[in-house]
């Protein structure tokens, strides 16, 4: 599991015009710790830091340690909001973690053996990634930075479903625990679509509409 630690102060400011100014200042991000039984921390995090950390796909599955001037903070990642328009975080929402309680996540699913999928490699299928992530819960200790999913055997015609995917021990998969009917595909083989057929009927009908027009003619 990837180690993330962010520095931040207590954020006394607070208002619409305040987080103006922030944003103005292009030093600063402005956040909030919540949950637990603290009540919620207005912060701001160093803007180089953070705008680093969130380049890393594992910052978004991770518990994150927040050194709030000198307390630490166990968190999660929750939320981040961005400018409408401009390459710019307005806000980061964290929630605070018991390492004793479950925690729901979404994590990555990296999908391996693509290359040798047997029905793309062999039979002339075409691979679909039908989810680029999922839900699961586990203790904050447990938490994966993803799940793989491996297609090398795939073949034409078959889908991988959540209960395929391998768990690390303590992780379950939140749609599981709805029922079977929730256990739905995350990667599939299928036939390549040629457009043959389409092709047939396009010319099926040019030549109807020519013989058409030469009655017509007549």
């Amino acid at each position: 599991m990837s180690q993330f630690t962010l520095s931040a102060k207590v954020r006394h400011d607070l208002g619409k015009g305040a987080s103006r100014r922030l944003r103005r200042e292009n030093q600063k991000v402005a956040a909030i710790i919540y949950g637990g039984d603290e009540t919620p921390q207005p912060i701001t995090l160093d803007k180089p830091a953070f705008y680093k950390a969130i380049e890393d796909e594992a910052f978004f599955s991770s518990v994150i340690n927040i050194d709030l001037e000198g307390k630490s903070e166990q968190v999660i990642i929750r939320d981040i909001q961005r400018h409408p328009y401009k390459a710019l975080v307005t806000h980061a929402d964290f929630m605070r973690v018991d390492a004793t309680h479950e925690i729901t996540m979404n994590v990555p699913l990296h999908v391996n053996g693509e290359e040798a999928c047997k029905g793309v490699k062999e039979e002339g299928g075409v691979l679909h990634v039908l989810a680029n992530d999922v839900e699961i819960s586990c203790l904050p200790s447990k938490l994966p930075e993803y799940l793989e999913v491996d297609v090398a055997s795939l073949g034409l015609g078959e889908t991988l479903h959540l209960s395929d995917l391998p768990l690390p021990e303590g992780v379950s998969l939140v749609a599981l625990s709805h029922g079977e009917e929730h256990d739905f595909g995350v990667v599939s083989v299928t036939h390549a679509d040629t457009g043959t057929e389409g092709d047939e009927e396009d010319e099926e009908g040019g030549d109807d509409a020519a013989a058409e027009d030469g009655e017509k003619t007549e």
